[in-house]
């Protein structure tokens, strides 16, 4: 197992199963404090540094409500063109300045390394929130912790697991990520269903081939899908040349009610790294799903703040002192299901 003690989180592929296990224990100790039963100070006075250059509503505010949660202070930015990168500032120079007034950074960033680049300048441990196509550890993280959670709950479990992956996987961080944690389990069956042209990068397929798994390709949404998991992604717009050029691949492959009973299972769990693209021409994942038990978006992000509490509380050495500083919480707390 590697000790996450004062270390950057940039990547994957620095996990093993033994420390994503110890990840997800940590995780299941933070329920009570994340649903507001009890409370815990074991960060008091820690400051956490959110600096998030590229737009991000649930990963930014999760990094700074898990902080939070754990007593401690945050500190944002948010924005290239209000921050002193716009003036030429240097990654590295922000880095050693910024790590200057912060115990720990949580950074995302629209350029592939850029991250890995800001943290050999950062004198405290960096926390990848997402750099460009590149990776998205603390997503691919959560959403490993979701399916395990969603797994056991059907009496199964993440090895000989099936997954249908669907959208845009050339783009999506997220589902390189999680493509490359998943390999760390047994027998992990891959379907990529994306247009011809958005298909799984040869680097990740590398590394399922090579970790022994099966995958199959194909662009369409048509046939019946034996899989445990669906992980729908939306159309990465941003990363294309042109609005133009996105909008040739919006709405492709659109899952609602109907579509899901006539390929998938009754018990598969529908995912989504959110934001699902909900307008006309796209809608991913179509709001009569909303009703559905399977649909596990929501359960997602409400893990996605254990998942980052836990990581915190490991790189901040405070894992086994949480109790010691808990509190009871003086506030009604409503029951957060």
């Amino acid at each position: 197992m590697n000790s996450l003690l004062g270390q950057h989180i940039l990547s994957v592929e620095q996990f093993d199963r033994d420390t994503i296990t110890h990840i997800f224990s940590v995780a299941d100790q933070m329920l009570p404090y994340a649903k507001r039963e009890k409370r815990t100070t074991v960060l008091n006075g820690a400051i956490l540094g959110n600096l998030f250059f590229e737009p991000s509503t649930r990963t930014r505010v999760s990094f700074g409500t898990a902080f939070n949660l754990l007593g401690g202070f945050v500190r944002e930015t948010t924005g290239i063109g209000t921050s002193a990168l716009a003036k030429g500032e240097s990654l590295y120079d922000t880095a050693r300045v910024l790590s200057g007034y912060s115990d720990i950074i949580a950074m995302r960033h629209p350029d592939s390394g850029s991250v890995n680049e800001f943290s050999n300048g950062s004198r405290v441990p960096v926390v990848n929130g997402g750099d460009g196509a590149n990776e998205h550890p603390t997503q691919a993280l959560l959403d490993l912790y979701t399916i395990r959670k969603e797994l056991n709950s059907h009496d199964s479990d993440l090895d000989g697991m099936h997954i249908a992956m669907i959208g845009d996987l050339r783009h999506g961080r997220t589902v390189h990520s999680l493509s490359k944690l998943l390999c760390l389990f047994k027998n992990i069956h891959f379907t990529l269903i994306s247009p011809a042209e958005l298909t799984m990068p040869d680097s990740v397929l590398d590394v399922i081939t090579n970790a022994g798994h099966q995958f199959r390709i194909t662009d369409s949404l048509e046939g019946q899908f034996d899989a445990d998991i669906c992980y729908q992604t939306r159309i990465q717009e941003e990363r294309f040349p042109s609005q133009e050029e996105a909008n040739k691949y919006r709405g492709k492959f659109r899952l609602d009610q109907e579509i899901y009973t006539r390929h998938f299972k009754s018990k598969t769990v529908i995912m989504h790294p959110l934001p699902r693209d909900s307008r006309a021409d796209a809608n991913e994942l179509d709001n009569d799903l909303n009703a559905n038990p399977n649909l596990a978006i929501f359960r997602q992000t409400d893990n996605g703040v254990l998942v980052r509490m836990a990581l915190f509380a490991l790189i901040l050495g405070v894992e086994n002192k949480l109790k010691q500083y808990e509190h009871n919480v003086p506030w009604y707390a409503a029951h957060k299901d």
